[in-house]
């Protein structure tokens, strides 16, 4: 993908930060917005009913068309996207479908800057590697040092 297209949260912070704003598609809630939500209640089914988009979506899924006709297979899943959604994604899809939208435009509008984009996050992704991200979390979270294997 040529511009990142997340939410700001965890590592996507660091995404934006190397990769620059102007090379990044933001979409969803940020933290605070989530914390306000989660305060006053978050009720995903109210989300389902109220976006015609998501509802056919989820409905579809659950109709068994991925399936092969199958219902029950992906029924925890939606089940738990509408009753639970504990990591609030039905919270963040019309700002997703949004700027989806809004990346597919910059690509087809703008090819140059689209070009430009493509290469600067895929230089700058290098940071992101699992030698590295592995490598900080044994020394900065779980305190361990490597084993050498013979």
């Amino acid at each position: 993908m040529a511009r990142s297209l997340l939410a700001l949260d965890g590592a996507n912070i660091d995404i934006r930060e190397r990769v620059g704003a102007d090379n990044f598609f933001l979409f969803g809630l940020n933290a605070d917005e989530v914390l306000e939500w989660k305060a006053r209640g978050y009720h995903p089914q109210e989300i389902y009913n109220g976006n015609a988009a998501l509802r056919q979506t989820l409905d579809y899924v659950a109709s068994g068309a991925f399936s092969n006709g199958d219902k029950e297979l992906f029924k925890p899943i939606v089940d738990d996207l509408i009753n639970k959604d504990e990591f609030m994604l039905l919270a963040d899809y019309a700002s997703y479908i949004e700027v989806s939208e809004r990346a597919a435009n910059a690509f087809v509008a703008q090819p140059d800057s689209w070009t430009r984009s493509s290469i600067l996050n895929t230089a700058r992704c290098g940071y992101f590697s699992s030698d590295r991200s592995v490598r900080e979390y044994c020394q900065n979270i779980w305190k361990i040092q490597p084993v050498k294997v013979e």
